[in-house]
């Protein structure tokens, strides 16, 4: 039997799921672009409040036969529009992530839709080039979460 995938509107109580989410180091490690502290729940409340409030963001809640496995969301607060994600850890390498972000990219239909992943992260590079992103560029950038400049691929859907 295979895993239901959905997505829903987040809902406040999904926030302290993805706070949990937040405290895990190796996937800070892989996210690398992440919160200075993660452990910091006021900042990352207010993180997400920004976030449901700004109408200009699509946010999502990634469900795995309910249960709540990680967020999805796309903005433009850095000029092109973005998206994002991010799994709990025990949902990794099942392709959930591949079959959320292609439900997402049904309901955010803009394009071009850009993308960033840690050049090293080669499981989430596959999820976005398995849903038609290419890499078009590569930059060198500070990323929190490994406290260190590392090298990142930016990507783009037409």
């Amino acid at each position: 039997m295979s895993s239901k995938i959905t997505l829903r509107l987040v809902q406040a109580t999904d926030l302290e799921h993805f706070f949990q989410h937040q405290l895990d180091e190796t996937a800070n490690y892989m996210a690398a672009f992440t919160a200075k502290d993660p452990t910091d729940k006021t900042a990352f409340l207010a993180r997400w409040e920004k976030i449901l409030a700004d109408k200009g963001v699509l946010a999502r809640t990634i469900l795995v036969d309910g249960d709540v496995a990680g967020s999805i969301s796309s903005h433009g607060w850095f000029g092109d529009l973005e998206v994002g994600y991010w799994l709990g850890r025990g949902f990794w390498g099942q392709g959930f992530a591949s079959q959320a972000l292609q439900a997402f990219l049904e309901e955010q239909t803009i394009r071009p839709l850009f993308a960033r992943v840690v050049a090293d992260n080669s499981a989430s590079l596959r999820v976005l080039q398995k849903c038609g992103f290419i890499i078009y560029d590569e930059e060198i950038s500070f990323a929190e979460g490994r406290n260190a400049r590392v090298k990142e691929y930016l990507l783009r859907l037409d």
